[in-house]
This record gives structure tokens, C-alpha cells and sequence, in this order.
């Protein structure tokens, strides 16, 4: 019987691959691969690489900026490599720098996409307060995961706030700029400041629906932890930043949380709050629906 020529040989169909992971965003410029810069998509791409000889660029559920962590950011790609889920997972964590773990790999529907089959994501924001002007010091252990606040917070107020939120608006007021620009991350992320910045490039369409946006506290060690949590159908660049620093302004009693609406209304950046630094910022969790991936 004559064998099939080596050049004649099916190619092994691409496979689509689902990824789940967890990163620490202190060490990187981001999610996005930017030249001359270390990114978790870069990082990534070059393990699978060394893995599968393959090099595809794993498209993130969305692009969270320079110092945002990820408990559970979800990224998609396409491989031929006939490897077992498990077996890639154990490789990219012994390949990958501590900074960022493989929690799930598994091979999904070819139409998952991480970015565009999302239907919901959650975020949270990680406020540590001093009950006083003097009060309690942020632990160095944790200050790289939390925006320490120097002024008591009037946690009531912030939770009024935060309810202004819930619904679907148009945010264009907490928008920085458009999501998808490559340019996104090319300036250092800068402090917040009083003066609230303007957006370079307004989004196309800034409407986007909270399900739900809440303050809940917390007792540690070292003082309060105030966690702000927002589930939403999608999110503008800089915008959860952007509602935090705004309801801090509140709970420090700089705004009145009656004001929201206004803010929302106005459609213009320097209508609302400073915008809270990344360290604070993690992409909690990103839904999907169960046939998009569900296995092949």
C-alpha cells in the first residue's frame, strides 16, 4: 500500500483555544503588545511560542491598562499544535513569569471570540482608608494592590453615588478615550489629579449598561478596605477609574452624590472626578453564553 507523500499530508486543523488567567499588572504596560515594552499579551504570544512553535497574538477579553491587575481576564487564539488542555496550561505556567498564572485552558467553538462573545464583566476597585487624617499606615505588602486614601470616606454617601450608576447611560463624562486606539497606553500613567483630564478621542458611542455598582467595607489588619464592585455589559476606557474618583470625591465630601445625574448628563469629561490610579483596578470576571464555549 503507498504512503501518502509527505507534502500530501492533511494539515492538522486549527484548533480554538480559551484561556483563563490571573496577573499581577505592577511590572507590565498593560494588557495590549506595544514595541520595546513588556505587556502580558506579549509575554503570552512569546510562551506559546516556545511551547508550540506557533506564535498567535491572544486576543484579550479587554485591554486593561499599565498596573491593572486581572483575577480571572479571559484570552482566546487559535493553535495547530495537537496538545492536551492540561499539558499547555502546566507548560505556560513553568514558561511565564510568576507575575501572571494560567488558571483554565480549553478548547472552545471556532466563533468564541474573548473580546467580542463577552456579554458581561465585573470589576473591582480596592480603596484602603485611613479613618483619619492620621490614622493607620498602608502596609507596603499592600500597597500595590490598593489606592491608599488619605481623607476619611463617608461610605453612605459613596454608596449613593454608586447607585446613580446603575442602568444604561451614556458615559461619555468618565471616558478617557477610545478603547481600541493603539495609542491607548503610550503616555506614563500619571497620579490622579484635581483637575480632572480631557479626552483626546471621544468614544463612537459612550452607552454601556451597569447592572449592578455598589461600596461594600471591609475590616483588615492595617484599617478599612473599601471595595467597589461594577457588573456592566461593557466598560469605556478609563471608566471605572474615572466613576472611583469621582465617588471619592463624594465620600470625602468634595461632591454631593445628588449630582451624578448631572455629571452623566453633561456628556463632558471635566464635568466629573479625578481619575483613581491603576494600582487599585482588577478585572474580576468576564461572562459569556453557554453554547459560545461550549467544547467543540
Amino acid at each position: 500500500m503507498n504512503e501518502t507523500p509527505e507534502d500530501e499530508k492533511p494539515e492538522t486543523p486549527l484548533r480554538n483555544w480559551k484561556l483563563t488567567l490571573s496577573y499581577d499588572g505592577t511590572g507590565f504596560r498593560g494588557w495590549q503588545v506595544q514595541p520595546g515594552e513588556r505587556t502580558v499579551q506579549g509575554e503570552l504570544q512569546t510562551a506559546l511560542g516556545r511551547i508550540t512553535g506557533e506564535a498567535p497574538l491572544p486576543q484579550g477579553s479587554g485591554r486593561t491598562d499599565a498596573g491593572v491587575h486581572a483575577l480571572a481576564q479571559v484570552a482566546s487564539f487559535e493553535l495547530q499544535a495537537p496538545i492536551p488542555a492540561e499539558k499547555l496550561r502546566f507548560a505556560l505556567n513553568r514558561i511565564l513569569p510568576p507575575s501572571i498564572r494560567i488558571l483554565e485552558a480549553k478548547t472552545v467553538r471556532s466563533a468564541f471570540h474573548a473580546r467580542h462573545s463577552a456579554v458581561a464583566k465585573t470589576y473591582e476597585y480596592r480603596v484602603f482608608s485611613a479613618r483619619s487624617i492620621h490614622g493607620e499606615i498602608c502596609s507596603p505588602f499592600l500597597a500595590r494592590y490598593v489606592y491608599a486614601y488619605p481623607w476619611p470616606l463617608n461610605l453612605d454617601a459613596m454608596r449613593q453615588a454608586a447607585a446613580h450608576f446603575a442602568g444604561e447611560h451614556n458615559f461619555l463624562s468618565f471616558a478617557a478615550t477610545d478603547p481600541d486606539l493603539n495609542t491607548r497606553n503610550a503616555a506614563p500613567e500619571a497620579e490622579p489629579q484635581d483637575t480632572p483630564e480631557t479626552p483626546s478621542v471621544p468614544p463612537a458611542t459612550a452607552v454601556r449598561k451597569i447592572f449592578s455598582s455598589n461600596w461594600e467595607p471591609s475590616e483588615i489588619e492595617a484599617g478599612m478596605l473599601f471595595v467597589y464592585r461594577v457588573r456592566g455589559s461593557g466598560f469605556l476606557h478609563h471608566m471605572v477609574r474615572n466613576l472611583v474618583g469621582t465617588m471619592l470625591d463624594v465620600g470625602r465630601g468634595r461632591l454631593n452624590a445628588d449630582s451624578i445625574p448631572a455629571m452623566i448628563a453633561a456628556r463632558v469629561r471635566a464635568a466629573a472626578g479625578p481619575t483613581a490610579p491603576a494600582r487599585g483596578l482588577f478585572l474580576h470576571y468576564v461572562e459569556y453564553g453557554g453554547a459560545d464555549i461550549a467544547e467543540p
